[in-house]
């Protein structure tokens, strides 16, 4: 038997792609315009992404998994931050190929990212993003310096928002993986639940609505989900680490919650296809980033 199934992926190509890099550099803008849809929010603000999310691009003789990884975090501050930080660990174990994000703006470099690619044995991707925001001789100027700096990784020049450059890394990508068989079912989009999806639109809402402080003290759960034909009903609950955030949140006679909810009907309206009843709620949960039961509870597990 498994002669056959040899025989039958011969020709195909499967590999894990990670991508790693500073927050805010535009990872999961590129995740997203590689997988085709949107798996990982986008907003402006760093530390957008908290877990590590798959996104699984599939043809006739090839299976790309794409994952996506937080923003490597050098001073971590909570429990929550240390396990991103394994997020991204785990990413440098099981890549099959690394696509290392820089935003061509930043000067800084990270060195112990840097030091520890130098040392990897699968190809990695040097992605120079941002470059709408630069001019040629400063791009230039970045490809020569990160061909130095990095030996044998090839660099590449790329707008993740204005999708330049991203069609030809996609197809660099399919003549560097190795030969295997698929690691998930063919009709897959991603390793994650609708449920997941879901407490990321509306934590996406937050971001977007809320500044300082508030959209990084608060996580979102969904405690009931059911689905019928024609609509989903949704249950959720926002967890605020004080008091005076929850108030926030709410909003004078509860017009920030509605907003928040309204924006976040609307997207998993069009992300699942179906009419949306949301019934989103506020606690107070002052310890959930160091409380190991409570990250679990919201899926920071490696």
């Amino acid at each position: 038997m498994s002669s056959f199934f040899e025989k039958i992926f011969m020709n195909h190509k499967a590999g894990y792609v990670n991508i790693i890099g500073k927050p805010n550099v535009g990872k999961s803008t590129l995740m997203n315009d590689l997988v085709g849809e949107k798996i990982s929010i986008i907003t402006s603000k760093a530390q957008t992404t908290r877990h590590r999310i798959l996104g699984i691009v599939n043809g006739d003789d090839f299976q790309i998994v794409f994952s996506d990884t937080p923003g490597i975090i050098k001073n971590p501050a909570y429990k929550m931050h240390e396990i991103m930080n394994q997020f991204v660990n785990v990413a440098f174990i099981d890549a099959d190929l690394i696509l290392y994000v820089v935003d061509i703006t930043d000067k800084k470099i990270d060195e112990p990212t840097v030091e520890r690619l130098k040392k990897m044995e699968v190809p990695v991707f040097v992605l120079l993003n941002k470059i709408d925001l630069s001019n040629q001789e400063d791009v230039a100027t970045a490809v020569n310096f990160w061909n130095e700096t990095l030996p044998g990784c090839t660099v590449f020049p790329v707008s993740a928002l204005h999708h330049a450059n991203v069609k030809h890394i996609f197809d660099c990508i399919l003549e560097k993986l190795p030969f295997s068989p698929p690691y998930f079912p063919k009709d897959e989009l991603t390793d994650r639940s609708m449920r997941f999806f879901i407490t990321e639109i509306i934590r996406e809402k937050i971001l977007l609505n809320y500044k300082q402080e508030i959209p990084y003290s608060v996580e979102v759960a969904v405690d009931a989900y059911e689905e019928t034909n024609k609509m989903i009903n949704i249950i959720a609950t926002i967890y605020a680490a004080r008091e005076s955030q929850k108030a926030i949140l709410i909003g004078k006679g509860g017009s920030a919650i509605k907003k928040t909810g309204i924006m976040a009907r609307a997207d998993i309206e069009e992300f699942t296809g179906k009419k949306i009843y949301l019934d989103l709620k506020v606690k107070v949960d002052k310890d959930w980033r160091d409380n190991e039961d409570e990250l679990r509870h919201f899926g920071y597990e490696t």
